[in-house]
């Protein structure tokens, strides 16, 4: 595999999570108009520039909560990541070092084996 192909290969999935990610803002933009749209027709007693700054305040705060959120999710994605490799690590380690204990143990039975023949 040349050098340029594993760059291509690598781009391939951070291009996808930007677009994911544009794709992401565009769907909350979307949900805070529609949401401040909702909130402003309660309020039928607002001229068309207070309902509009109204519009614009909500979807500004929407927004910064929504990406609060994605990153309180990101972080603990990222918690749960590391100690689900530690664990995983140690498993492995044990498994490991139980593996090599039962071959010796195999190895000593089969040498007491022949010595005893």
């Amino acid at each position: 595999m040349s050098a340029g192909e594993d760059d291509r290969r690598r781009e391939g999935p951070a291009l996808v999570r930007e677009i994911e990610g544009h794709l992401l803002l565009a769907a909350a933009q979307e949900e805070g108009r529609a949401a401040a749209a909702r909130a402003a027709s309660r309020l039928g007693w607002l001229t068309d520039t207070q309902r509009d700054d109204l519009e614009r305040h909500f979807e500004t705060e929407y927004l910064a909560l929504a990406r609060a959120s994605w990153r309180r999710t990101a972080e603990r994605a990222e918690e749960l990541r590391t100690t689900y490799e530690t664990r995983y690590r140690t498993l492995r380690q044990r498994l490991v070092a139980w593996g090599v204990l039962g071959c010796a143990l195999l190895a000593a039975t089969g040498l007491l084996m022949l010595a005893a023949a």
